[in-house]
């Protein structure tokens, strides 16, 4: 049954105090919270749905309107993503909106080193002469560009498109490398597209649901309540060395040793094998390398006995959990940033994908192998950023491929490199080597929130021109800017996202940027008029008008969305998964492979496997605790850069960095509850308050990802398939201060 809730105008609710884990309260009553209540004396006089611009659920919102401005919303009751339901940053979303620290005139740094306001025509013409005295000296691989997955698709395709056709800009990558690379690789390599297969109706129709380093309850709230409605009463297999609030409501926690993982589904699969658990009919007719896979596991290290040992799971359970994912039953398995932040997080990825594989969990309702997204439009920058890949998940180095896109987009073929980006790391190493001297960050603090932070500052004296182009000028990489570009926000623009399921939805606006500041959008087509390549853009006049481009862009890829009319379309539908062909027909949730049918050339997916890495930096005497890193609350969002603006948001987050230690360790190190520790790695030092708890493991330390400081400790280290970072997993010291 949906969830209602009371949203009526007049009632205005003492915001309550929170003191614990309590998402499925915050999710099902709101206003008990002081969520979603609108301002006394305001009546809307109109509503537009716009989809959610914090994480990949892809929530829709009911935007309340007066004199065609948002004054509050509420969740949109019948959209197939949320069901009437939100969480506490979805309630919130206005409130970043109304920051008094919101970039509102565009920024400059002077003679005396100060960022002091100008006019937009300056900040441009120093913006565009400064990147082309550079390309000039040194070339155009002397420029470079990091985007985001916090903006609209179209945006996303008009700033690839504008840096590497119009500004002749080589390197270009998005911060969705921080979240989602390492399933984009595996995808690609094991099915042979980036494709999720999966629907959220899933969570509702397994039998049994393994998740693996998610923390489900706490970084998708909306997609928990949906494991919450399954009516099959699932056994629910939460692997995770912590005692998340989501194993605290599994039917089984698997607490294994930090970077386990690969050696545990090894031997998870080789269990299935010996013990006969496979679909073995659907192995021969739709899967490569079984034969290659089964040598590799049976000659291997990865018998029960071995496997117990290294990962600390004992062997009954391990058989228990085989027997599970080998019971014919609806099996599905869903991973997020515990698998993805990793230095070998590709192959764990894909030992996930070849335990579906292995036993036809693929393609029927209740299975998978399935990535959780992490932003909102993640999914948008892997088909449509133009930075490792051509748009509409096409290649660079295919010369079929340049000359589709060239002849849709009528641009020169030359134009289009035939050549992939940098990845995220390696732009930071060339401006490291100063090959990288111009960078042009959009809607993202990578002063905050790139692995190994102090790295990144020190980096900045490298580079000769940095510009920033953002919502807010408060943030860590603005105020290391030589110029700040003000932009519009969430709520503020149109354009269109695409969720963890594959789900297209649009985003409106429903509010009006403060002062000067204008939509990534309009800000691309300013510096394509100024850089002298309007002319190539001058079909790029509106969202919508791209979205079209985009959609022809598609035609014949796995994404073909060329059966999408219009927003209007995408509206009437509540969203539409691509692909949506012309020859395809519609229905509201639809999985991938069905029909069996993969998209490498012969149809068959692959089994990909490697032997295990050593870990990077394992614990010694110096360094003796693991630091795990990962999402704190369902009311903090990545940086915090916007919902540290809202006051509800901050009374249900600590607002003062803490770190997790185990109360055995803690009597160890002389650590008593609540005092202020030194957390030291090998990259730097910081102070937080102690708090004692068995959600970690004697040996492990638990922080959130949301602090600044966070980052000083984290490892560069990264997946050498997907040149993700790897978050997760970095030796440390902690001592009372």
């Amino acid at each position: 049954m949906t969830t209602r809730f009371d949203t009526r105008p007049e009632k205005a609710t003492p915001l309550r105090a929170w003191n614990g884990p309590l998402t499925q309260e915050l999710v099902q009553r709101p206003s008990e919270f002081g969520l979603g209540n609108l301002p006394s004396k305001v009546q809307p006089d109109a509503t537009t749905n716009s989809v959610c611009g914090f994480c990949a659920t892809g929530c829709s919102l009911k935007v309340h309107l007066r004199d065609k401005q948002a004054v509050n919303l509420s969740a949109q009751m019948g959209y197939p993503v949320n069901l009437g339901m939100a969480c506490p940053k979805g309630w919130e979303s206005l409130e970043p909106l109304k920051a008094r620290d919101r970039a509102t005139s565009p920024l400059v740094r002077d003679r005396s080193g100060r960022l002091v306001q100008t006019s937009w025509d300056n900040a441009l013409k120093q913006f565009v002469s400064g990147f082309k005295q550079i390309a000039e000296a040194s070339g155009a691989q002397a420029l470079a560009w990091l985007g985001t997955g916090q903006i609209p698709s179209e945006e996303l395709a008009f700033l690839g498109a504008l840096g590497k056709f119009g500004m002749g800009m080589i390197h270009g990558d998005g911060n969705t490398r921080q979240c989602m690379a390492t399933a984009v690789a595996a995808y690609k390599e094991s099915f042979g597209f980036d494709a999720p297969p999966y629907t959220y109706a899933d969570f509702e129709e397994s039998d049994v649901l393994v998740f693996v380093g998610s923390n489900l309850c706490i970084t998708h709230p909306i997609m928990w309540q949906r494991v919450m409605r399954n009516r099959r009463k699932p056994e629910i297999l939460v692997v995770d060395p912590r005692r998340t609030e989501t194993a605290m409501m599994a039917t089984k926690h698997l607490a294994l040793r930090p970077k386990s993982d690969l050696v545990l589904f090894y031997g998870l699969a080789r269990l299935l094998i010996e013990s006969g658990w496979l679909d073995t009919d659907f192995i021969e007719q739709h899967v490569c390398g079984f034969e290659e896979l089964k040598h590799f596991l049976l000659d291997g290290p990865y018998d029960a006995y071995r496997v117990s040992q290294e990962t600390g799971i004992d062997e009954h359970v391990l058989l228990e959990m085989a027997a599970l994912i080998g019971s014919g039953k609806r099996v599905s398995l869903w991973w997020t940033m515990g698998v993805n932040q990793s230095y070998e997080g590709t192959r764990v990825a894909q030992s996930l994908i070849n335990l579906a594989l292995l036993t036809g969990n693929i393609g029927k309702p209740g299975t998978g192998a399935n990535s959780i997204t992490g932003q909102c439009n993640a999914m948008g920058s892997r088909l449509f950023s133009n930075t490792t890949n051509l748009l509409g998940g096409h290649a660079f180095e295919n010369p079929v491929h340049r000359e589709k896109v060239a002849r849709i987009l009528e641009i020169p073929l030359e134009r289009i490199p035939d050549q992939s980006s940098y990845a995220y790391d390696q732009i930071m190493e060339a401006i490291e080597r100063g090959e990288i001297k111009g960078l042009w960050v959009v809607a993202t603090n990578t002063a905050h929130s790139w692995i190994n932070q102090r790295r990144f500052r020190k980096l900045r004296d490298k580079l000769e021109l940095l510009v920033v182009q953002d919502m807010y000028h408060s943030t860590e990489t603005a105020q290391m800017a030589d110029i700040v570009l003000p932009a519009a926000g969430w709520g503020e623009k149109d354009g269109t996202f695409i969720n963890s399921e594959r789900r297209i939805g649009c985003i409106r606006k429903v509010s009006r940027a403060p002062g000067q500041a204008l939509a990534d959008f309009h800000i691309f087509q300013l510096v394509s008029h100024y850089w002298g390549c309007g002319e190539m853009f001058e079909k790029w006049s509106s969202p919508e008008a791209v979205f079209k481009l985009l959609k022809q862009l598609t035609a014949g890829q796995p994404c073909d969305i060329t059966a999408i009319e219009n927003y209007n379309m995408i509206e009437a539908h509540g969203g539409i998964q691509w692909p949506l062909r012309q020859s395809s027909g519609f229905a509201a949730e639809r999985r991938l492979f069905e029909d069996g049918r993969f998209y490498h050339a012969n149809g068959k997916a692959r089994f990909i496997f490697e032997a295990p890495r050593e870990l990077p930096e394992p614990t010694d005497p110096a360094y003796p605790l693991t630091l795990l890193t990962g999402r704190g609350t369902s009311s903090q969002w990545h940086t915090q850069t916007r919902t540290s603006k809202s006051a509800v948001l901050r009374k249900l987050s600590p607002q003062n960095l803490y770190v997790e230690i185990n109360p055995a360790d803690a009597e160890v190190y002389g650590i008593a509850a609540g005092s202020q520790v030194e957390v030291r790695s090998r990259r730097g030092k910081l102070v937080a308050k102690a708090y004692l708890s068995g959600t970690v493991s004697r040996g492990q330390v638990f922080m959130p990802m949301h602090y600044a400081e966070v980052n000083e400790l984290t490892l560069d280290t990264v997946d050498p398939y997907s040149r993700q970072p790897s978050y997760k997993a970095c030796a440390v010291a902690i001592t009372s201060t």
